[in-house]
């Protein structure tokens, strides 16, 4: 063995440790994000389909609705976003939940969703911890929904069953805080997990790709 190799080595050793660095995977499961076992099925089919686990009393998911805004704007056509309200065992996040419902029955959940927040965190026009149906009523009311039409249809029988499945889809994927991500019924996370807003809107965008690249 020469002296010149031995003098090369460490370099040679320094330069193979980087190149195993830098193929290391960025996104880890079980680290990043979950595998959801077994896999849910998806509402959206032939699509890629995200779905955010949200309520409007939670201060992260406020937080997060630039970067949940982004992902749905830059979602390729084969993939879809929804949004699913949470209510879990809180009195006001299932207040919001039924309302969120009874909104998107009328015609007006999304083209509301950035502004109820705002009336919450921002103006504080609606309470956080205690918030109730005319609360909600009156808030629509600026979206052309009449208040008795809306608290009509929050408390009917179909609003009851979109709820009664909504805590079941979030149970079966083990959601347990928002905001949650869940990429086609196979894989959840959180901001935490990804590392930050930002990362959040880049992993989703990564486990879009992949679950499209995988498709037959």
């Amino acid at each position: 063995m020469s002296a010149r190799w031995l003098l090369a080595a460490p370099a040679l050793l320094f330069a193979g440790s980087a190149l195993a660095a830098d193929a290391a995977p960025k996104w880890v499961e079980g680290k990043n994000y979950t595998v959801i076992e077994p896999a849910q099925p998806t509402l959206t089919p032939g699509k890629v389909e995200v779905v955010e686990v949200f309520s409007y009393a939670c201060p992260h998911c406020h937080d997060f609705v630039p970067f949940a805004d982004k992902i749905r704007a830059s979602l390729p056509d084969y993939a879809s976003f929804q949004s699913v309200p949470a209510g879990f065992s809180f009195t006001a996040w299932r207040t919001f939940q039924r309302g969120y419902f009874a909104a998107q029955a009328l015609g007006v959940a999304d083209k509301a969703h950035d502004a109820l927040f705002s009336a919450v965190f921002d103006k504080r026009s609606i309470s956080g911890t205690d918030p109730t149906l005319d609360d909600l009523a009156k808030f629509y009311a600026a979206y052309g929904v009449k208040p008795d039409e809306f608290l009509a249809t929050a408390n009917s029988f179909g609003i009851n069953a979109k709820i009664k499945r909504a805590n079941e889809r979030i149970k079966a994927w083990g959601v347990t805080g928002t905001p949650t991500l869940i990429v086609n019924g196979k894989y959840s996370l959180s901001v935490g997990s990804a590392g930050g807003f930002a990362q959040t809107v880049e992993l989703v965008d990564w486990l879009v790709a992949r679950e499209h690249a995988a498709t037959p």
